[in-house]
């Protein structure tokens, strides 16, 4: 009971980057490895979502506390990025039921993380970006599978307000996070590729056409390449500057790397153009490797911290 009290909020990120990686490999024809990505980023998402529930319930002040940071909102993030994965394996009433738990936490975590949003902040700040495109994907993708035209508009509605969310977060973020941080400066790039992600979905969408369908394409393509372009600064200053030990908050570049990856594979899919598909492949591997890495690193850790007296 101790250590499901104790899990930081910010775990989230793993099932969010976990889960990620399996909707990569799967768009890129691996379903073993997706297959076994997902099972994992279910059983950690059970494992997390006890622990809220138990903090919820022993710990209201504790809880309370802990909402009004950034990190929190990974758990409806991670929420979302399972849905949409199940839903991509045929499971819709399971990623309906996660749609509505997301959507009926989303507005309390939300405001209670804007209320709080200071300047400067970290790169966790864009997470209020994420988690509502997070919302829109999801939606979108059910929307796709089971051809219901309101959950489109309500996906585009959340696209839209995740896009101006984006800009709220910028507006705060600090720079100098981009040579320094431990791994949340990566959410800035990630919330563009969650963006583009959830423009892709609505293009692929039968509701629009015309007008309308040119201009989510071109609005995909946009927010896809603004989203490389902050990849690739950020790609540079981990090599100018590395950091190479283990943070927690490495989850929170494995998901950009990964979302990145199924942007560019989406995109490709739902614009009918070539080439970020080849990107895309070769981004999800990044990705991949990015995943091992870090699980090492948190699997030596757990290690060494239950080696230390008293634990």
């Amino acid at each position: 009971m101790a250590v499901l009290r104790a899990a930081p909020p910010g775990a989230g990120a793993a099932v969010m980057a976990t889960g990620i990686v399996s909707v990569g490999l799967h768009l890129t024809g691996h379903p073993t490895l997706s297959g076994a990505a997902l099972a994992l980023a279910g059983a950690m998402w059970v494992v997390l979502a006890v622990a809220f529930a138990v903090r919820f319930g022993l710990d209201r002040a504790g809880w309370q506390a802990t909402a009004a940071n950034p990190p929190a909102l990974t758990a409806v993030a991670a929420t979302c990025v399972l849905g949409t994965r199940l839903s991509l394996f045929g499971r819709q009433t399971g990623a309906a039921v996660l749609l509505v738990l997301a959507a009926a936490v989303w507005p309390w975590l939300l405001m209670s993380v804007l209320r709080h949003l200071r300047r400067p902040a970290p790169g966790a700040a864009f997470l209020v970006c994420v988690a509502t495109q997070g919302l829109a994907v999801l939606a979108a993708t059910l929307a796709l599978a089971e051809h219901d035209d309101w959950l489109a508009w309500a996906a585009l509605a959340a696209c839209a307000l995740g896009v101006l969310l984006y800009g709220e977060a910028l507006v705060r973020f600090d720079l100098r996070e981009i040579g320094r941080g431990a791994g949340d400066q990566w959410i800035a790039a990630g919330a563009l590729a969650i963006s583009a992600l959830a423009a892709s979905k609505l293009t692929a969408s039968p509701v629009w056409t015309g007008g309308a369908h040119d201009a989510l394409r071109a609005g995909t393509l946009v927010l896809l390449v603004l989203d490389l372009a902050g990849y690739a600064v950020l790609a540079v200053s981990e090599f100018v500057r590395p950091r190479l030990h283990y943070d927690l908050r490495r989850w929170s570049t494995v998901f950009p790397l990964g979302m990145t990856a199924v942007a560019s594979l989406s995109t490709s899919q739902a614009a009918a153009i070539g080439w970020p598909h080849g990107l895309g492949t070769v981004l999800l591997w990044v990705a991949v490797a990015g995943w091992l890495l870090t699980a090492a690193g948190a699997t030596r850790a757990t290690l060494a911290a239950r080696r230390q007296p008293g634990t």
